[in-house]
């Protein structure tokens, strides 16, 4: 079901219209998404602006700009080591900028600002100093992306209060650079665990967040370290991956760009899939595996053709799901236990036997949540619960197997435009597209781009977390 108010914006002619006619209509701005495979260097050509003081953090940031391809310009900063060093390398000088910008700004693709060494409250002027005077250089489908550091015990009241300040500041901001189709997220790096910030840093200023803002990562030294760092491009060459739920909608898209970056796709659906997974597994050249996930033993014969077929499996997605919606006073039992049996149970079945030896080290977990299970939904108490249930789930599992140098992660999609969504009444479904700060539904693509993230080898700094991925929803935290 196609957005009529983005197909609009698509077209310079109508949307000039809209405007001439004073229409109260929000036009979003059609987003840039990446295209599967990625390009060797991500952020090539992109200008972006940063803001810091030497230290761990700089020359991560400089080093992740440099193999990205971006173009760094500096804010209150001189270009020394480690911008210099990188500049002369890969052709891309740094520049500093000027400290009152001219009337006419170079357009900047994003704006980075280190406040990883924030502990009072005036620190937070930085915040102000810097974005006051440079958002407006900001542009369409840009990136503001803020370091800080995670909230310990070790820190006093008052330095927790102002790095928990960052939170609000990151989602606010999102709110306000939105309709130009940009996007926010705030970064925590652990002290210490610098040098894994690129992954994440690097899916923060790319097209690859296209649908993700007002969103935190943090990254850490909590996962030992990958065995395998990956080729630089098609960096998922001669994994395997394991995709449940993949003969349609967000499966279907996952699949596609996994395989894209190199990965030997096992798509696994019901046997009454047949059709379009056998028909999706021949186009790419990848493997299938029809089983309901919910039948007694599934999880031992999954992993026994995953064991005798293909080695092992590399990353595994739990992307299978459904809903059986009733408010609760009007549900069935059996709409009960289907919804948790698809959406949790077998979740936690499968991984369980995959983690016996099937699933390598050094290997992802993926699962599925959804903001229904962070921000809860009328009707959906079943779904809800069940989708919760990850969240929680990833975070307790995830420092059971991070000696084994696997991740576990969550990806929380919002409304996304598939065959689901497109069968809600008009309003209602006019309504949800709205209600996030870019102004329109996402695609299955966007969820595929955030589970490509948590597979590749460059993620390994990032265990634990669900990353919402729904364009800064309204609704929920």
């Amino acid at each position: 079901m196609n957005d009529l108010l983005l197909e609009i914006a698509k077209n310079p002619m109508a949307r000039d219209l809209v405007k001439t006619l004073g229409l109260p209509l929000p036009i979003p701005e059609p987003l840039r998404r990446m295209k599967a495979p990625a390009p060797p260097r991500v952020l090539d050509d992109k200008v972006v602006a940063y803001a810091g003081i030497e230290g761990a953090v700089t020359r991560a940031v400089a080093r992740t700009l440099a193999l990205g391809g971006a173009f760094p310009r500096l804010i209150g900063l001189t270009p020394s080591e480690p911008f210099q060093a990188l500049g002369e390398a890969y052709g891309r000088p740094a520049i500093q900028l000027p400290d009152v910008p001219p009337e006419k700004p170079q357009r900047l693709d994003g704006i980075v600002v280190d406040a990883t060494h924030f502990a009072r409250p005036e620190d937070l002027g930085v915040l102000h100093d810097v974005f006051n005077p440079w958002l407006a250089a900001l542009g369409r489908c840009g990136r503001v992306v803020v370091l800080g550091r995670p909230v310990d015990a070790d820190m006093s009241p008052a330095h927790a209060a102002v790095q928990g300040a960052l939170d609000g500041f990151i989602r606010s901001i999102a709110k306000e650079v939105g309709a130009k189709g940009a996007t926010a997220t705030l970064i925590r790096v652990q002290s210490g665990a610098e040098g894994r910030l690129e992954g994440a840093l690097r899916f923060a200023l790319s097209a690859r967040s296209a649908y993700t803002t007002g969103q935190i990562l943090t990254v850490t030294n909590a996962v030992a370290d990958a065995v395998d760092p990956g080729p630089e491009t098609r960096p998922l060459e001669g994994k395997v991956a394991l995709i449940t739920g993949a003969a349609r909608g967000i499966g279907e898209s996952t699949a596609r760009i996994l395989a894209a970056e190199g990965a030997k796709v096992v798509l696994l659906d019901r046997p009454e899939d047949d059709g379009p997974t056998s028909r999706l597994a021949r186009e790419l050249s990848g493997g299938m595996i029809l089983e309901d996930i919910t039948a007694p033993g599934a999880a031992d014969r999954i992993a026994e053709a995953l064991d005798t077929e293909y080695g092992g499996v590399d990353i595994v997605v739990h992307n299978a799901g459904i809903t059986r919606d009733k408010t609760l006073a009007r549900m069935k039992r059996s709409y009960w236990d289907q919804a948790v049996a698809v959406n949790l149970t077998a979740v936690l079945d499968i991984t369980e036997r995959l983690l016996g030896g099937t699933l390598h080290d050094g290997g992802r977990i993926i699962g599925l949540s959804s903001i229904a299970g962070i921000a809860g939904n009328r009707g959906q108490t079943n779904y809800s619960a069940s989708k919760a249930g990850i969240v929680r789930w990833v975070s307790q599992l995830a420092p059971r197997v991070a000696a084994r140098g696997i991740t576990v992660n969550a990806v929380a999609p919002g409304f996304i435009e598939t065959r689901l969504t497109a069968a809600m009444p008009m309003a209602v479904r006019e309504v949800a597209r709205r209600l996030n700060c870019l102004g329109q539904g996402g695609q299955p693509e966007d969820i595929g781009q955030a589970v490509l993230f948590f597979a590749l080898p460059e993620s390994h700094g990032v265990t634990g977390q669900t990353l919402r991925v729904c364009g800064g929803s309204l609704v929920g935290a």
